[in-house]
């Protein structure tokens, strides 16, 4: 584009219907705030500057938005907050940024509760405003109630004025194409309209569409982008709306993940809640949900209802069915051709290398397991190093803390560790050793040992167990 973009992001509503304490502008979709998915959109346009809006909850708003980072050789849009305190309207809430602005680019007005408004749909809008007209982007709808109604002369003939839905006669009314809340309009000619608002309408309100109206009393021209897909402008007003669009976008994810080659097994039966990342013939089980940001290899297989948070899982790997991984901000990493689950639980840290196997109800965290090494079943590793091709036992544990620390135990390769042991941290297991069922070690043990600790077997014949007495 031949001028700059400056993107303000109206944000400042209660929310009532939302019945939150939370402002609804937070309220998340695919795990995202509304107006996060908004801010993130307009980065995508190389924005020179963002302009959020504020009001209702806004501090924690504003502790909560920020610009994601742009690809390389593209400057990052600078963020600005800005209150509107009282809300006197839309008008009224874009007269608060007008401060923020330059006059040499184009002002992109965005809702922070109308998320999934697609790029190209807006730079569409920027290219028909061309740095000169007035450009409004629009939808018919077959019912438009509550909708500000866009006026021409004649169908397709150019835009005359917006009439708010409260203050529309009964023609207006019945006129199905409808104006979404967002326009892209040269910055100079906004300034001047802004300053000639008035607040006399039903609403008592400053309404930005009478911008309109001074643009076609000064001989601007004013067009309308019109799309057909109304998901793009639908906003959010109540937890039955959000309930509606959480699962259009989910749709919309799994649809362009199934045209990447991913095979889902029930696209409805699908919640991204991030960045998901798929390789080649991915195959996806249901009910199957992944947050942050998640890489999963070619050929990877995740069986049903499975839970995965910010991890990588290498080409091969098979995550069975109510695996639970959780990375958080450490992340789990899962080796090539690796088996997990089903009911496992990866927790942060988690780092398992080639053909690693976790069985049913095993817990990892902070924990890294070299090729080959296996726990099959029942058992938690916390705090470890587990080296190639160890086999770890059911019912066995690390005992890494101590009431105050954490402390580590290395299990060197080639180990076998019987069922129902006690691992007391810190403590080295040596290579090629093995630890006898039941034991509890509390010292280092030698490379190629048996190693025993647990009390005396004792056998008393012909004991009798205790009589019931009667009553």
């Amino acid at each position: 584009m031949s001028f700059p973009v400056d993107v303000v992001v109206m944000a400042a509503g209660k929310g009532t219907r939302m019945k939150s304490l939370r402002p609804k502008v937070l309220h998340r979709l695919g795990g995202r705030a509304l107006a996060q998915h908004v801010i993130d959109t307009a980065a995508q346009l190389s924005a020179r500057s963002v302009v959020v809006i504020t009001g209702h909850g806004a501090e924690q708003v504003e502790a909560s938005l920020v610009v994601p980072p742009a690809p390389d050789g593209v400057a990052t849009p600078t963020l600005r907050f800005v209150r509107q305190e009282p809300q006197l309207g839309t008008g009224h809430a874009v007269q608060q940024a007008a401060p923020a602005l330059t006059d040499d680019g184009v002002t992109l007005v965005l809702s922070g509760d109308v998320p999934l408004t697609r790029a190209e749909t807006l730079q569409a809008l920027l290219d028909l405003c061309a740095g000169e007209r007035l450009a409004l982007l629009a939808l018919d709808m077959p019912d438009p109630t509550g909708y500000g109604r866009i006026v021409r002369a004649h169908a397709d003939g150019p835009v005359q004025a917006i009439v708010e839905h409260k203050d529309a006669n009964e023609a207006q009314r019945a006129i199905t194409e409808i104006y979404s809340g967002i326009m892209a309009v040269p910055t100079r000619l906004l300034r001047g309209w802004l300053a000639r608002l008035d607040n006399r309408n039903a609403q008592n309100e400053y309404y930005l569409t009478d911008v309109v109206k001074f643009a076609v009393a000064d001989g601007t021209e004013v067009v309308a982008h019109r799309i057909a897909d109304a998901v793009q402008v639908a906003g959010v007003n109540s937890p039955v709306q959000l309930a509606e669009l959480e699962r259009a976008y989910q749709q919309r994810l799994a649809r362009a993940l199934m045209e990447q080659g991913v095979r889902l097994a029930d696209p409805a039966r699908l919640d991204v809640r991030g960045e998901l990342m798929c390789g080649q013939d991915v195959e996806i089980d249901v009910n199957c949900v992944f947050e942050g940001r998640v890489k999963l290899g070619d050929g990877v297989r995740i069986g049903a209802n499975c839970v995965i948070a910010n991890a990588a899982i290498d080409a091969n790997a098979v995550i069975l069915p109510f695996t639970h991984i959780e990375g958080e901000t450490l992340g789990v990493s899962i080796g090539r051709g690796a088996l997990i689950g089903p009911f496992a639980r990866l927790r942060p840290g988690a780092q398992l290398g080639e053909e690693v196997h976790i069985g049913n109800f095993v817990e990892v965290k902070n924990s890294k397991l070299a090729a080959r090494a296996k726990a099959n079943h029942l058992a938690y590793l916390g705090d470890a190093t587990v080296g190639e091709r160890v086999n770890y036992g059911a019912g066995s544990i690390t005992a890494n803390y101590d009431g105050a620390n954490k402390h580590r135990t290395v299990i060197e390769a080639d180990v076998h560790v019987g069922s129902n042991c006690v691992l007391v941290a810190p403590v080295t297991i040596g290579a090629g050793g093995t630890v006898g069922a039941g034991s509890t070690i509390t010292k280092n043990t030698a490379p190629g040992a048996l190693s025993v600790a647990r009390g005396k077997q004792v056998a008393l014949e012909n004991w009798q167990r205790p009589v019931k007495k009667k009553p």
